[in-house]
């Protein structure tokens, strides 16, 4: 059993300590850790990992607004972590499996994390289930006044435009109304993978992938494009190529 697991914290010393007792236990990996909760809410979906530390209260966007923010389906456990006995409610409404007050002690720590242990059995069943529910098949375009079907295995890679998404197909650019982050949830993530906050790729388009200094990568597509990743989605997609390459 390994449980992977991401810290969300805005106190550097408050994730030290968290992730210094992490260390002491067998059966947890750490997998990214997150200051705010726009790169929380942006890491999480990309690393997808199975159990989050979250602080309640953080500037900007609060630990409970991330986890509300991401779909039922794709929401880690959680142990949420907070200086303040107040939230209880909203712990309860997104199903935390603990409640931690700061600053926390060992034994409190010791019984999360093996509730996390017990839990995540059935967590993986429930993954399991939803990676296997039907896929969505194709996009429906206006074109003019006409609709147009786009079958999703022409889909190149989408980019977002605002409230809406731009599909690249076979040499062909068509507008879709729906945000980029509910058309990532539509697809096989064994053949799509959200590369940046603003793109999405097919991974057998990918050709070349260039490490920059700063943990980003540039990667040069079969048609000659070229597509900044983000390093919040770097490790994600490593492993993700590295199946197909499995697999090829």
């Amino acid at each position: 059993m390994n449980i992977r697991v991401v810290i969300i914290d805005d106190e550097p010393l408050a994730r030290l300590a968290v992730k210094v007792r992490l260390s002491r236990r067998e059966g947890f990996t750490l997998v990214g850790e997150f200051g705010d909760g726009t790169s929380a809410y942006e890491g999480v979906m990309a690393l997808r990992p199975d159990l989050v530390f979250v602080d309640v209260e953080m500037p900007g966007k609060t630990g409970l607004e991330v986890l509300a923010a991401l779909p039922p389906a794709q929401r880690p456990m959680a142990i949420l972590l907070t200086a303040h006995d107040g939230f209880a409610v909203q712990a309860f409404e997104l199903a935390a499996l603990d409640y931690l007050l700061k600053p926390v002690d060992d034994e409190r720590m010791d019984e999360a994390l093996d509730r996390a242990q017990q839990a995540f059995p059935y967590r993986g069943q429930h993954r399991a289930a939803t990676s296997m529910a039907p896929k969505r098949p194709s996009f429906s375009v206006r074109a003019g006044s006409r609709t147009v079907l786009v079958p999703v295995a022409e889909v190149e890679r989408i980019e977002a435009d605002g409230d809406y998404a731009t599909l690249h197909a076979q040499g062909k650019t068509w507008l879709v109304r729906e945000r980029l982050h509910n058309l990532a949830m539509q697809l096989d993530a064994r053949q799509f993978h959200r590369v940046h906050r603003s793109s999405i790729v097919r991974l057998d388009m990918i050709t070349e992938v260039h490490s920059l200094t700063n943990r980003d990568a540039l990667l040069r597509l079969r048609d000659g494009s070229v597509l900044r990743a983000s390093r919040t989605y770097m490790p994600a997609l490593a492993e993700a190529l590295q199946h197909l390459d499995e697999k090829a």
